[in-house]
């Protein structure tokens, strides 16, 4: 009986031994040989109710109710840039997916989350402005208990939840602080992936004092609260959701709010399965049977998570800027790095690059290999620009009762001269670089 647990204590030293040097921050980026999934491409009907959304959101002037309790009342406001920079093609897909396609649903749907964005205090992208911020919730972290580290096999943002790790009372600011790092979590998203994995642990930590005021599960009520704000102000964020370690406790409450969830996030849903069939060893913690010897020091990792995400959301909005500030630009060029724009305003689907032609081409084929395809009709030999245009802008020197409008791209080069392509054409143009559709 002794032998076999000294044969354990062994095994244990053993194991800790070849864990890794101590990791205290999260990691900025996936590993390279991680790619996120393909899109799935829009049909015409699809792509039709989208550009209806996007329309909609593009009128100037458009204002929005301030809260979402008054939507009804007289208390408007225009969108801010920031607001214009959250409205980005995959986000009205997200709704659109999220509504079953029904587009007048998909905009009042849409109306509500910024109204209830401005209400709850994240409608700036401003730490200082603001009324959920580091500030408020660094005090509920301080355990530990949420912690974004690392990227699942597609490429999504591990967010880990740890009700054992509960170090406060019952109160609003929990939900406060499951939203600000929900919304942290989304800056850590690379571009072509746009949802998170959750990796939920029930296990109780000996390390936190036992405090009979503080429940690690929450109450049904917050519960409720907080699935309406996911299912409803984060549709199709959720790409899976795995849970582990769930006490008889847990159980009852799931079991409860499980009337609540929505159909498509209960599919997403695992329960008691190893986490590194979902998650590389090497982004996963060790507490997991990851190879990563995660410790959370709050000193360490709160500033360092925050400083992560902050040069993210600058890198965003520098670029929403860059690209014309416009609704409808795509998270998969905002969150990228290139210098031209993949998914133009009213585009159907990403326009690959083949990254290998500079090393197959002259300089001037490879100067228009760095175009979109439907674009390398333009004269190579002077550096071209793109900017994305709505429907309004296409149309602002025509006449108000013109039937038609004009979805198009503007395209214009060093000499000034002014190329407008269709939108649709554009898609027709685009199916003919093999399909190659990336998650925006």
């Amino acid at each position: 009986m002794f032998g076999r647990k000294k044969k354990q204590v062994d095994e244990s030293v053993k194991k800790q031994q070849q864990l890794a040097a101590p990791t205290y921050v999260p990691f900025k980026a996936p590993p390279k040989n991680l790619k996120p999934p393909l899109e799935n491409p829009l049909s015409d009907e699809e792509f039709d109710l989208y550009l209806r959304v996007l329309k909609y959101f593009q009128q100037e002037g458009l204002k929005i109710a301030i809260s979402e309790k008054n939507q009804n009342s007289q208390d408007l406001k225009e969108l801010s840039i920031y607001e214009k920079s959250w409205l980005t093609r995959e986000c009205m897909l997200r709704y659109l997916r999220a509504t079953k396609w029904n587009y007048e649903q998909c905009i009042e749907r849409i109306e509500g989350t910024i109204a209830w964005r401005r209400e709850f205090g994240i409608d700036t992208g401003d730490e200082e402005k603001d009324l959920v911020n580091s500030k408020l919730c660094s005090i509920e972290n301080e355990s530990g208990k949420e912690v974004i580290l690392g990227f699942d096999n597609n490429c999504r943002p591990n967010l880990y939840l740890k009700p054992g790790r509960q170090n406060t009372k019952t109160s609003f600011r929990q939900v406060q602080h499951l939203v600000f790092m929900l919304e942290r979590v989304i800056d850590y998203m690379p571009s072509g992936q746009d949802s998170l994995a959750l990796l939920i642990d029930f296990k109780q930590h000996k390390d936190l004092k036992e405090n009979s005021q503080t429940s690690k599960i929450p109450p049904i009520n917050v519960g409720r609260q907080v699935l309406h704000i996911l299912q409803t102000h984060y549709p199709e964020r959720l790409g899976k959701a795995l849970l582990t370690n769930i006490p008889w406790l847990g159980w009852t409450f799931l079991k409860l709010i499980h009337p609540f969830i929505d159909p498509l996030t209960r599919e997403k849903l695992v329960f008691d399965e190893p986490f590194v069939d979902y998650c590389p060893r090497e982004q996963l913690d060790k507490d997991f049977e990851g190879d990563v010897n995660f410790i959370y020091d709050h000193n360490k990792y709160w500033p360092a998570m925050l400083e992560i995400a902050h040069e993210k959301r600058i890198h965003y909005m520098q670029r929403f800027e860059k690209f014309g500030s416009k609704v409808g630009l795509s998270e998969y060029d905002l969150r990228g790095e290139d210098e031209i724009i993949h998914i133009p305003v009213g585009a159907k689907y990403l326009v690959d690059i083949d990254e290998n032609s500079n090393n197959e081409k002259s300089n001037d084929d490879s100067d228009k290999k760095q175009l979109p395809v439907f674009l390398q009709n333009q004269d190579a030999s002077t550096s071209t620009k793109t900017t994305t245009t709505d429907a309004a802008d296409a149309n602002a020197n025509s006449n108000e009762d013109d039937e038609e409008e004009d979805d198009s791209l503007t395209v214009t080069n060093d000499n000034e001269k002014e190329v407008f392509v269709d939108a649709r054409d554009i898609n027709e143009l685009s199916d003919q670089v093999e399909n190659k559709v990336r998650v925006g």
